[in-house]
């Protein structure tokens, strides 16, 4: 509200303006009020709107009963209970000290809506953060379903794939999910890559075949460290569901059931062989996943930056700054901190649009 005193040195310049000719709409604006307002000041007409300024309802809880409340709330057997459980409980043995809102705002207030009991909260620790500066150091790895003819019966692609370079590395599809399975295709790939002990990391989701006994023990003796997702949190292993959106929506993939395994294993094949030796990955400059492994890209992208400089110096009146910058990605990150996240996104910026 504007203090009357405020409100008659006003006043005195509306008047004024309006008597220059200035009218009530647009001097409303500018005084920052409407025009009912201004009009009602010039008539000396009291404010009838009802003020809640420090109100307090007739009706509010005393600190006795507020304290009880907490006290009942805190009570061994009703410690683990919300307020919805607790009201209904006190109205079987004849008790009623308030509604589920005001118990509920109540416990808010101090701060007691969970874990009013002695047990620990649980925590989910994100995982640590992974960072590969090359091929074969950080491997990412989940199973997928492929429909078959059968309603309800399901092919498994188990995928197994290099985050720096985004090469798939191994697959297999299987009808059924098991860690036994899967250890049989890493051992493949450790073959296929010539994997050395105790130089990647196998990152995957908390499914049952990721950690079985039998897949952990041959990850032991491989000598490649296993790491996990959190529970149902998909974010943490996301080349993986990355790679099967990409699997999922390429126009290549089936528009109908497969009908055997063999046939799902040969257009998979297909799939693999285009995505590893043919597609441009965005994320790695536009070059295939193989060239990236074979660390072919960097050579690549800068034979790409001479044609563009070249292209500029030919035509400069086509170009309003810099060429584009063919970018060379140093480092994947797997589930970075959040102030790594934001290093990662400066830099980028920074070298896409530097000279």
């Amino acid at each position: 509200m504007i203090p009357l005193a405020v409100r008659k040195d006003i006043l005195i310049l509306v008047t004024q303006a309006h008597t220059d000719g200035a009218p009530f709409y647009k001097i409303a604006p500018i005084v920052g009020c409407c025009t009912r307002t201004l009009k009602r000041w010039q008539a000396n007409e009291q404010d009838k709107r009802t003020q809640r300024i420090n109100f307090e309802p007739t009706n509010k809880l005393s600190q006795e009963e507020r304290e009880q409340l907490i006290s009942v709330a805190n009570n061994e057997s009703y410690k683990n209970l919300s307020s919805h459980q607790i009201v209904p409980k006190l109205a079987d043995k004849g008790i009623y000290l308030a509604s589920e809102s005001t118990f509920y705002r109540v416990l808010k207030e101090h701060k007691q809506l969970t874990h009013r009991h002695k047990q620990k909260e649980g925590s989910r620790h994100k995982p640590t953060p992974l960072v590969a500066s090359e091929p074969n150091q950080i491997y990412s790895w989940d199973i997928t379903y492929l429909p078959t003819t059968v309603q309800g019966v399901f092919y498994y692609l188990y995928l197994f794939m290099d985050i720096y370079s985004r090469k798939i590395v191994g697959w297999q599809i299987y009808t059924k999910q098991s860690s036994e399975l899967a250890s049989e295709v890493i051992k493949d790939i450790a073959i296929n890559e010539n994997i050395k002990v105790d130089t990647v990391t196998l990152h995957s989701d908390n499914g049952s075949p990721m950690k079985g006994a039998t897949f952990l023990t041959t990850l032991q003796k491989l000598g490649i460290m296993p790491t996990f997702s959190r529970p149902s949190v998909s974010n943490d292993n996301p080349y993986s569901e990355s790679m099967f959106k990409t699997l999922k929506y390429t126009p290549s993939y089936p528009s109908k059931p497969f009908d055997s395994v063999v046939e799902a294993r040969i257009w998979c094949e297909t799939f693999v062989t285009w995505y590893n030796h043919q597609h441009c990955h965005s994320s790695i400059g536009f070059v295939t996943p193989v060239q990236r492994h074979l660390l072919q890209d960097k050579e690549i992208l800068e034979k790409r930056h001479r044609v563009y400089e070249k292209a500029k110096a030919a035509n400069p009146h086509r170009w309003s700054g810099s060429t584009r910058n063919w970018y060379f990605t140093k480092e994947v990150h797997l589930n970075p901190n959040k102030a790594k996240v934001n290093n990662i996104a400066d830099k980028v910026s920074a070298e896409r649009h530097s000279g």
